[in-house]
């Protein structure tokens, strides 16, 4: 009895404490934004080159119809170009990526053995890419956005960076992210805020926002993000891009930081990120690495065997947004558009315990592993390689603009106080449930579409003010299954629609398929400096 009067008490003073920040700071961000800017969105693409897929330019640099040092340096200029606006790239490598094109043109001017060879060894030759900060680059910085981290550089790369740069892929440089990975905006104190190209008073949301911005943008071709509550989809919904969320344990998060912890690593997912659809399945095939075979990417999808569902919202959770009425329009437009170009039916469906989304995802990321040993606390991450931080205490230090955290990381901090020790066999009862309705209903032959977020790209930092919108995606990380975020054309403000793609598990290139019919029948990417809604 005692110990829950003393979790209650604790819960209260969390939610008192993090409300009155919140209002402190919704106050200071508004004075700070009053006046408006002049530049609105950055200026369209101007380089025919920065408007092929990554399967394109390979493809003409294998046959020397461009080289990779055009290539290379058509986007070193484009991010020049951009990035003073958005804040996306916090550290380059424009002179080793040259270096490295240049030997990958005198590569391919000796090669004997003809185009076939070069595609199959190093289907990327040549290619630009960006990474997101937290995956390991060699000579990068490797903070995830953490001041104490600055001077830390990664002696080798990710798993899954060194298999793109194996497949000849020349990285650029490393995108911005949010403070440890866990917010919706990319922001932190080490690099500040990146900026949505299609309008720079909005988010590229996060954690993978950085990566979102700088592709939409079209200073990069192809990056990679992950996700471990939407870290990829959100940042590719709200910039207008694609990202896939593989089956998780596919592509590994070896050289991530944070590392997995608890029972994490059951439940992130590393995958690409990229403005045209072509491009996800082959980045795929070569992120997952030895893994690959526990995936069907070489079958050929039929669309019309196979069973579409739909679900307009989470059935009306009070603590999100509710879904807004141009999402809901354009994924009625995808139901409607499916059934009259392949002849299918799209059910409608409700699945109640999506409401408790947020709760779900919450409990299950605070379980212990199999050892019984807890997740890594906020708290610890945000001090390392020190101690921990007292949120308290960052608490009234970033009220004076003395802390070196972001808000949202020390509010996550203190909600991780507040958390119960045992989880709640309700909420246990609950995502079991809701695992075999979901596991049923996709089978291996189906797709389901849901909505990405409750709403298009937010202006800055109000994200801080409607915390439990992640849920949208944060559940299929949880119950593991595959999705790929798709965009479908701007709306009324011109900021991107979406929605979200979602497999049965393993069923990887089911939803990957589906992303080329919407690419083809809704356009896909739109150039953000020349789109209007």
């Amino acid at each position: 009895m005692a110990l829950n009067i003393l979790e209650a008490a604790r819960r209260v003073i969390a939610s008192v404490v993090i409300t009155a920040l919140l209002r402190v700071f919704r106050f200071f961000s508004a004075w700070k934004t009053a006046v408006p800017s002049a530049i609105k969105r950055v200026p369209p693409v101007g380089n025919p080159l920065l408007l092929l897929s990554a399967t394109q330019l390979a493809k003409k640099i294998r046959r020397k119809e461009v080289s990779s040092v055009e290539v290379v340096q058509a986007y070193i200029d484009r991010i020049q170009e951009v990035n003073p606006l958005l804040n996306a790239v916090v550290k380059d490598r424009f002179a080793a990526a040259l270096q490295e094109a240049a030997q990958v043109d005198k590569l391919i001017e000796e090669e004997t053995g003809g185009e076939e060879v070069l595609e199959d060894r190093l289907p990327l030759l040549g290619v630009p890419l960006s990474v997101k900060e937290s995956f390991a680059l060699q000579g990068m910085p490797n903070s995830t956005g953490v001041i104490t981290r600055k001077a830390i550089l990664a002696s080798i790369d990710a798993a899954m960076v060194a298999l793109l740069k194996r497949a000849g892929a020349i990285p650029l440089g490393v995108t911005n992210t949010s403070e440890l990975c866990m917010w919706l905006e990319s922001h932190n104190h080490l690099y500040g805020i990146a900026n949505n190209p299609y309008d720079l008073e909005r988010t590229p949301g996060g954690s993978s926002g950085g990566e979102g911005s700088i592709l939409a943008a079209a200073g990069s071709v192809i990056g990679v993000g992950s996700d471990i509550g939407g870290s990829i989809r959100m940042p590719a919904f709200f910039n207008g891009i694609f990202g896939h969320k593989p089956t998780p344990g596919i592509v590994s998060s070896e050289g991530h930081y944070p590392p997995a912890s608890g029972r994490h690593d059951e439940y992130i997912s590393n995958g690409p990120m990229c403005r045209y659809a072509e491009d996800l399945l082959p980045m795929l095939k070569i992120m997952a690495g030895p893994s690959v075979h526990m995936l069907s990417l070489n079958t050929k999808v039929d669309l019309k065997k196979v069973r579409f569902f739909s679900i307009p919202d989470d059935g009306g959770n009070s603590k999100s947004y509710p879904v807004s009425k141009e999402l809901i329009d354009i994924q009625r437009k995808v139901v409607e558009r499916l059934e009259a170009d392949l002849g299918v039916k799209v059910e409608e469906v409700r699945i109640p315990e999506l409401r408790y989304s947020f709760e779900i995802w919450s409990t299950y990321m605070n379980l212990p592993d199999k050892e019984g040993k807890p997740p890594t606390s906020m708290a610890e991450l945000m001090g390392e390689p020190g101690r921990p931080v007292w949120p308290l205490w960052e608490i009234l230090k970033s009220l004076m603009g003395k802390s070196n955290h972001t808000i949202p990381a020390i509010a996550f901090a203190l909600t991780q106080m507040s958390c119960q020790s045992e989880p709640s066999p309700f909420i246990i009862q609950l995502r079991e449930s809701l695992q075999k309705k979901v596991d049923k209903l996709l089978g291996t032959d189906g797709i389901l579409f849901y909505p990405s977020h409750p709403r298009v790209a937010p202006e800055h930092h109000t994200p801080l003010l409607r915390p439990y919108d992640f849920p949208y995606t944060g559940i299929f990380n949880i119950l593991g299954l595959p999705v790929t975020q798709c965009p479908l054309g701007l709306g009324e403000e011109g900021l991107p629609l979406g929605v979200q793609v979602v497999g049965g598990k393993l069923q990887d290139h089911v939803t990957l398929a589906v992303a080329l019919y919407l690419e083809k029948t809704f356009g896909g990417w739109r150039d953000p400096g020349a789109s209007k809604a």
